[in-house]
């Protein structure tokens, strides 16, 4: 494995910051799914964490869609007995939000002490949402957010999220939350965020091109809160061969080379002033760690911009968030004539 963090100990030195409660040491992981096999990646995300617990880490944040993977490349629109079973192997891959492997992913934060924050593909029923899962240290599931708008072809094979599942939760080193690739391009969902009082702003990501470092570093500008944005790397041969999985149409006519990258990475973690204190890195899988000193930096931020404080102007731009879970069917039931020996209603 290329140990991309071993370069980065020099950036995470420079940034050292005092230890307090404030600080918390985040590292965010730079690596590819094991491709239809969750068992194997969680056994893989089990090896980084181990990795970031060596390097002290409190807080690890893994790519989007690391657990059940990300279909790059797929050609979901194809309606073919083989894009049907291509289906069927992906919601197989997916996963139940609680669920066993939800589970060992507890268990992990709890054997390692780490707040861990992952990309996964949830499954409920037979729809899939691309997900971010959050525990603490002692083990438990915090919760969850689901991607609200899935971009362009994610559309065939994602559901919709809503903003019940928008979640910033209280820690110990700040006001922890996520927001899914794409999604930080829709100014409104960042403010709702802004409003909830974010800090650590984890922003797991697909987008590996060259603007995505720029947007990662408004959104730690505008926002005034540290951006840890972790993207796989992965090459074809992380990914089943043809003609299971078809990277692109040509390959059922020509053999691909396997070392090939298909996913450069380019993971980042960025202060509230716009530094870059990690990464980004494009060379091949691995950890990027730096300190992060909330109540040290984030008031110097504010102190010049609070999007949603004293740079507001509340009395000409306001914002509205339905935070209400919204559900295709909602069973209402008429006052029952009996009930059943436990106080149930008998007829519905």
């Amino acid at each position: 494995m290329h140990r991309a963090e071993s370069s980065n100990k020099r950036e995470t030195i420079k940034y050292m910051v005092s230890a307090m409660s404030s600080t918390v040491r985040a590292t965010v992981v730079q690596a590819s799914s094991v491709f239809y096999d969750t068992p194997a990646t969680l056994d893989k995300a089990e090896r980084f964490l181990k990795e970031a617990a060596e390097l002290e880490s409190q807080l690890v944040v893994f790519p989007e869609a690391f657990i059940g993977g990300y279909p790059r490349g797929y050609n979901f629109a194809d309606q073919s007995p083989r894009g049907k079973e291509s289906f069927r192997k992906y919601h197989a891959s997916a996963i139940n939000v609680p669920g066993p492997e939800v589970d060992r992913l507890a268990a992990m934060a709890a054997k390692y002490k780490v707040y861990l924050v992952t990309g996964a593909i949830e499954r409920e029923g037979y729809t899939l949402y691309c997900s971010v899962l959050f525990f603490d240290p002692e083990g438990n599931f915090l919760g969850k957010h689901r991607k609200i708008m899935p971009t362009y072809s994610e559309r065939l094979v994602w559901g919709f999220g809503d903003c019940s599942t928008t979640p910033v939760y209280d820690t110990p080193y700040g006001k922890l939350g996520s927001v899914i690739c794409w999604e930080n391009r829709m100014p409104l969902l960042r403010t709702s965020m802004y409003a909830k009082g974010i800090e650590i702003y984890c922003a797991p990501t697909a987008d590996s091109g060259d603007t995505w470092v720029s947007t990662m570093t408004h959104v730690a500008m505008e926002g005034g809160c540290y951006v840890l944005s972790p993207n796989q790397f992965c090459r074809r041969k992380d990914y089943p061969s043809p003609p299971e999985y078809l990277y692109r149409l040509s390959e059922e006519f020509v053999t691909p080379d396997s070392d090939s990258i298909i996913w450069a990475g380019g993971s980042v973690i960025i202060s509230p002033h716009g530094e870059i204190l990690a990464g980004p890195n494009y060379e091949g899988e691995g950890l990027f760690t730096a300190d992060l000193d909330v109540r040290g930096e984030i008031p110097k931020a504010k102190f010049k911009f609070d999007v949603v404080g004293h740079y507001s102007r509340p009395d000409i731009l306001n914002l509205t968030v339905n935070n209400r879970p919204l559900v295709p069917v909602t069973f209402t039931s008429s006052p029952c004539n009996s009930k059943d020996k436990d106080g149930e209603c008998k007829d519905i």
